[in-house]
């Protein structure tokens, strides 16, 4: 019995792990870089902002705090209005997913360069 027992908690706390694995990796964090970087670019073309570099860096939230940010959908904080609007659901969750996985809390926090 208590063998049995075992084996289910083991199984239950895999289980477990493999789905909030999957549940983080929604995107393509290589695009949601690429997309990140692209919509600084045209947004600078465009004259609204002075450089083509996004002005937040994947660390300067938790993972917490950009999961909140795009489940609301506020996109104001980064400015370029116009560019956010156009971008589908499939390229929101491209960047969030770069964002996530460099966030200041998180094992590989990074700066966009």
């Amino acid at each position: 019995m208590k063998r049995m027992l075992m084996f289910f908690l083991a199984a239950l706390i895999s289980v477990s792990f493999v789905g909030a694995a999957l549940a983080i990796e929604q995107g393509n964090k290589r695009k949601g870089k690429y997309i990140y970087r692209k919509v600084y670019k045209a947004c600078n073309e465009r004259g609204e902002v002075d450089t083509p570099k996004p002005p937040l860096n994947p660390d300067a939230k938790t993972q917490a705090q950009w999961t909140q940010v795009f489940e609301q959908g506020k996109f104001d904080e980064f400015g370029c209005k116009p560019e956010w609007e156009q971008l589908s659901e499939e390229d929101k969750s491209n960047i969030y997913t770069y964002l996530y996985a460099h966030a200041s809390d998180s094992p590989t926090p990074l700066k966009c360069k």
